[in-house]
């Protein structure tokens, strides 16, 4: 589970990050429910289909500003946005609100802190895959009502 939020973390971070462009160019409308997207966005954006007429205007302009981008994407990005917006959607109200603490904590460091995470992450990714497993099952996992975790921040670059 501790994975999980970490790879949505690294998610949200790149996709408010990809979105504030689009979301600074626009005027402010309401964007779209599901029927009125097009029918690329709707592919794009599929894994969220059940969820979107529910979603706030701020959340679903951050996923249209992703489906802008997803396009220009290389392939690889590609599919991982397509993975992380399905474990998104799988997560509960609650993991999802705690993701989102978690990414707000992160913004709040100073920026020697985020370098230093950011660090730790680039090493945690070079390890093999058999140890970030052993890695993954061997940390504590508390309960996100009772500690949120802290995830790390996102690799330097676009991450899907």
């Amino acid at each position: 589970m501790a994975k999980e939020f970490l790879g949505i973390v690294l998610f949200l971070v790149l996709s408010i990050c990809l979105s504030c462009s689009a979301l600074a160019a626009s005027p402010p409308k309401k964007p779209p429910n599901w029927a009125e997207l097009q029918a690329e966005k709707q592919q794009i954006l599929a894994p969220l289909a059940e969820r979107w007429n529910a979603m706030s205007p701020q959340r679903k302009s951050m996923w249209l500003g992703i489906a802008e981008k997803y396009p220009a994407m290389p392939a690889e990005e590609q599919g991982k946005v397509q993975q992380r917006m399905a474990r998104w959607v799988k997560l509960s109200q609650e993991d999802r609100r705690t993701v989102r603490e978690g990414y707000k904590d992160i913004q709040k460091l100073p920026p020697e802190k985020k370098q230093d995470l950011r660090q730790q992450w680039d090493e945690y990714k070079k390890l093999p895959e058999e140890e970030r497993r052993k890695l993954g099952s061997s940390t504590s996992k508390p309960k996100p009502a009772a500690a949120p975790a802290t995830p790390l921040p996102p690799a330097a670059g676009p991450a899907k």
